[in-house]
């Protein structure tokens, strides 16, 4: 799953800052589960390409509604923070569990201003990132793979692999019955 034309936008100033309140808001106050429906109509009308299949959680922060793709029966949980300043794909029967930060964005540490540089993250079908876990940018999170809790990703992960620890390395591979 590759992002072929990516090109970064210029920043959204209003736009950011109303979807900043809603999500600390309104997003916030459709906490039971049976409000998918709302949350992921509210998100579309921010720009996001989310089915109404997918359950993510109220208490999940987003930075930028219209830089995120989510597949059928996706669930992004609770305290999850999403700051995408590039775009983050998310496939389908994809899990993001409580707590996990997808990050987008960095710092140029070569440049002695250090300027913000940005890569999208896309997270394939099937795969599971567990508690915790951070996920920086540019890296691509293959079909059915899982990420350890508490594990640091800056690499790609392979397809059907099992990843743990900071820098999170390969545990063994996935095999499915």
């Amino acid at each position: 799953m590759e992002l072929k034309g990516y090109k970064e936008e210029k920043p959204r100033f209003f736009l950011r800052i109303v979807w900043f309140i809603v999500n600390r808001t309104v997003f916030r106050c459709l906490c039971h589960w049976r409000l998918y429906y709302f949350k992921n109509a509210l998100l579309r009308l921010f720009g996001a390409d989310v089915p109404t299949h997918a359950n993510i959680y109220s208490s999940c922060k987003i930075f930028a509604p219209w830089n995120l793709k989510v597949g059928l029966y996706t669930t992004i949980g609770p305290n999850t923070t999403i700051y995408n300043k590039a775009p983050v794909v998310i496939g389908s029967n994809v899990v993001v569990s409580q707590n996990v930060h997808l990050c987008t964005a960095g710092h140029d540490i070569s440049d002695r201003k250090m300027a913000l540089i940005s890569a999208p993250i896309v997270i394939e079908d099937e795969a599971w990132v567990a508690a915790d876990a951070f996920v920086g940018m540019g890296v691509v999170i293959g079909r059915g793979a899982v990420v350890g809790a508490r594990a640091a990703v800056f690499k790609n992960v392979e397809a059907w692999t099992v990843v743990g620890g900071n820098p999170a390395r390969v545990i063994k591979n996935r095999v499915v019955k």
